[in-house]
């Protein structure tokens, strides 16, 4: 007897300009009846950014996005990493009137702390040394468009009255410049932390947090919209086969059970991965073969993973600004003041927290000469 199989046939190359109703879907029958988009102009502009599915979940953030796209208001992307943040952000500007001006895209995390300020400004020539030409920052490149700052609770806090001042007031200088430049960029922000207790902790400005809190978006884990996962699957399969130029014509029952029941602590982009890698493995096969696949759940993170409690959050954050200080608390480049706190108080949260030099050369770095004596404290700067 044939196992029950999802047939794909030709695996439709327009498949990112369809959705599927999947109401009545069971772990053993996944068959879909498919509806054109054009009798829904949400849901065609949202699949051609490859927003696929039609949970309730995903419908209401595709709706938020809908809303707030007319206007210029500030929007903050929130969920788990690999939930789509981007692809909703991207799906905002496209369906304002801005959209046909650029989209910026800047990972906050992407280049090292003390580049971040040039590459958001600008600079000019001679500002610093290696700064051999001028350079337009993402402010001024996305001016007229959008801009979208990802991993917005790791923006240094010596940084973020300077993104507080363009967001009310629409204005910066290149470094290097005295010269005030307007900017008409809609900005957008997306994070996977808690910026409550960034906030609480003293590493996230609470002006800058309801600054940007203006139009929140929270956007579910995959695990919260599994009926979502067949047509994901299908889009995949899809993509990944015509890259690869080979054919799959069905998706046993079996694996897509299987795929549906799993937890996916990376979501959409971590599902991505795993069909295309099934896709690589089903070469010279008409269906999908399912390698293993990983076995941990949403709360079996690797120790690399992102602490969850405030006080964990508050030690990453210190330990980040005395390893960026050279273990010097005091001072106008002292931890303290990237900090945005008093020295008494970053001196009591240490001691609450257990920080030392000990952290610190855990961590890889190393304190000044006058911190290496076995009773020496970054305190003491």
């Amino acid at each position: 007897m044939n196992e029950p199989s999802t047939t794909l046939g030709t695996l439709d190359a327009d498949w990112t300009t369809t959705t599927s109703d999947l109401s009545g879907i069971t772990a053993g029958s996944w068959a879909t009846e498919r509806r054109s988009a054009r009798r829904n102009p949400t849901g065609s502009a949202a699949a051609a950014h490859g927003i696929l599915g039609e949970s309730v979940a995903l419908r209401e953030v595709v709706s938020l996005a809908q809303s707030v796209a007319s206007t210029n208001a500030v929007v903050l992307l929130r969920g788990e990493t690999g939930t789509g943040k981007e692809r909703i952000a991207g799906l905002i500007h496209a369906l304002s009137t801005r959209g046909d001006r650029r989209f910026v895209k800047f990972n906050c995390t992407a280049v090292p702390a003390g580049l971040l300020e040039s590459e958001l400004v600008g600079h000019e020539r001679g500002a610093f040394t290696g700064a051999v030409v001028q350079r337009i920052g993402r402010f001024e490149l996305a001016h007229g468009g959008t801009l979208l700052l990802d991993e917005i609770g790791d923006l240094p806090p010596e940084l973020q009255p300077k993104l507080l001042r363009v967001l009310e007031e629409q204005e910066f200088e290149r470094l290097g410049s005295t010269r005030t430049i307007r900017t008409d960029a809609r900005i957008m922000a997306a994070t996977n932390r808690p910026l409550e207790d960034l906030v609480d902790a003293g590493v996230f400005r609470a002006d800058l947090y309801y600054r940007l809190n203006v139009f929140p978006i929270e956007l579910p884990p995959l695990r919260d919209r599994r009926e979502d996962i067949p047509p994901l699957v299908r889009h995949f399969a899809a993509e990944h086969t015509r890259k690869l130029g080979t054919r799959i014509e069905s998706i046993p029952a079996a694996v897509m059970d299987a795929l549906v029941r799993h937890p996916w602590p990376g979501n959409v982009r971590e599902l991505e991965n795993a069909i295309h890698r099934a896709v690589i493995l089903s070469r010279g096969s008409a269906t999908l073969e399912l390698p293993p696949l990983d076995g941990r759940g949403k709360g079996d993170r690797s120790p690399a993973a992102q602490p969850t409690t405030l006080e964990a959050v508050t030690r990453v954050h210190i330990l980040a600004a005395l390893r960026e200080a050279t273990g010097v608390v005091a001072g106008p480049q002292g931890a303290a003041a990237r900090l945005g706190l008093k020295r008494s108080t970053l001196h009591s949260k240490m001691q609450r927290l257990g920080i030392g030099p000990a952290d610190l050369a855990a961590a890889g770095s190393s304190l000044p000469r006058a911190c290496a004596g076995p009773s020496a404290s970054p305190l003491a700067h």
